[in-house]
C-alpha cells in the first residue's frame, strides 16, 4: 500500500509547513499560509507519510477567471520520488471545470514538474532585493480610495482578486501607498527573511518612481524583496538605482487556451504564491 497520502492541509500544519518553507529559502511566513488557507480552505494539500508532513500545495481561484497554484515544497529528503506531481495533479484536479485559465510561478528546477502538465512558459518574474536606507519622509496618511484601488487592480491582474487585496491591506506592514487620482497603488508586508514589496500597480509609468519611494521610505533600514514584471514596460535601473540587486529568475507558466501575459500595468506582483 502507497503510505504516501494526499490530504486537505490544515492551520495545525502550519509549523511543519514553516519548517519546508525554511529548507526550501522561501520568504513566507505564518500569516502568508493562514491567507491562503482562508482564500481557498478547500484547495490546499499536504502529502503526508508516516504521520509526518513532507510536502504542500496551495491554490488561489480568482472567481471563474483564474487560479494561481503556490507552495509547492517537498520535504528535501523525499525529493525524486514524485511527491511535488502527486501534489500538482490533486490541485489541478480541484481546479477542473473551476477556472478557465491556472498560473503559477516556478523556480528553474521546478519549471520540468509543470511542463509535464502542459504548463507553458509565459514570462520571467525577477526576484531584486536590497536593503533600503534610512531616510527621512512625511507621514503617509492618506485615504483609501478602496474602490478606485480594486478596480485598478481588476483591469491590471485580469481577475477580481478583491478578497485577496482587503486582506493585504489590512496585513501591509506600511501605510499603504496611492497615488490621488487612482492610477496607481503599493503594498507591502513582513516577511521571515525580507519585507516584501507587492503589489505595485499603476497605469501611469511617471508614477512608478513615486510609488517605489514613498513605498522604500516606509521600510527603512530593513531587508526588501520585490518581484518585478520583466515585461511592465520599465527597465529594472529603477531597481538597480536604488541598490537593489536581482538574485534569480522565476518563470511565470500557464495553462489554459485563453491565457494572457501579465499586464504592464503590473509592475511588481502580489507573490509567487498568488500572483
Amino acid at each position: 500500500m502507497d503510505p504516501l497520502e494526499i490530504r486537505l492541509l490544515f492551520e495545525s500544519d502550519i509549523p511543519a509547513a514553516m519548517k519546508l518553507k525554511e529548507a526550501a529559502g522561501w520568504n513566507q511566513t505564518e500569516a502568508d499560509w493562514r491567507r491562503l488557507l482562508k482564500l481557498e480552505p478547500n484547495g490546499c494539500f499536504a502529502a503526508i507519510e508516516n504521520d509526518r508532513l513532507v510536502g504542500t500545495t496551495t491554490t488561489t481561484t480568482y472567481k471563474n477567471d483564474l487560479a494561481w497554484i503556490g507552495m509547492v515544497l517537498v520535504d528535501p529528503q523525499h525529493r525524486r520520488r514524485g511527491i511535488a506531481s502527486r501534489l500538482v495533479e490533486t490541485a489541478l484536479a480541484y481546479l477542473d471545470r473551476k477556472v478557465a485559465v491556472i498560473k503559477l510561478d516556478a523556480t528553474a528546477d521546478g519549471s520540468p514538474v509543470y511542463e509535464k502538465f502542459g504548463f507553458k512558459t509565459e514570462s520571467v518574474i525577477e526576484r531584486w532585493g536590497g536593503t533600503v536606507t534610512a531616510r527621512s519622509s512625511e507621514r503617509e496618511d492618506r485615504a483609501i480610495n478602496l474602490d478606485a484601488l480594486l478596480t485598478l487592480d481588476r483591469r491590471a491582474f485580469n481577475a477580481d482578486r478583491s478578497r485577496l487585496i482587503r486582506s493585504l491591506i489590512d496585513e501591509s506592514r506600511i501605510t499603504p501607498v496611492l497615488v490621488k487620482d487612482g492610477s496607481g497603488y503599493a503594498l507591502a508586508r513582513s516577511g521571515t527573511r525580507a519585507a516584501y514589496l507587492g503589489p505595485v500597480v499603476t497605469d501611469d509609468p511617471a508614477q512608478i518612481e513615486n510609488l517605489l519611494e514613498r513605498s522604500l521610505d516606509q521600510l527603512s533600514d530593513s531587508n526588501v524583496y520585490i518581484d518585478f514584471n520583466d515585461e511592465c514596460g520599465v527597465s529594472s535601473s529603477v531597481l538597480a538605482d536604488r541598490g537593489f540587486v536581482k538574485e534569480r529568475d522565476l518563470i511565470r507558466m500557464s495553462l489554459g487556451s485563453s491565457s494572457t501575459k501579465t499586464s504592464p500595468l503590473v509592475i511588481a506582483i502580489a507573490g509567487p504564491e498568488v500572483g
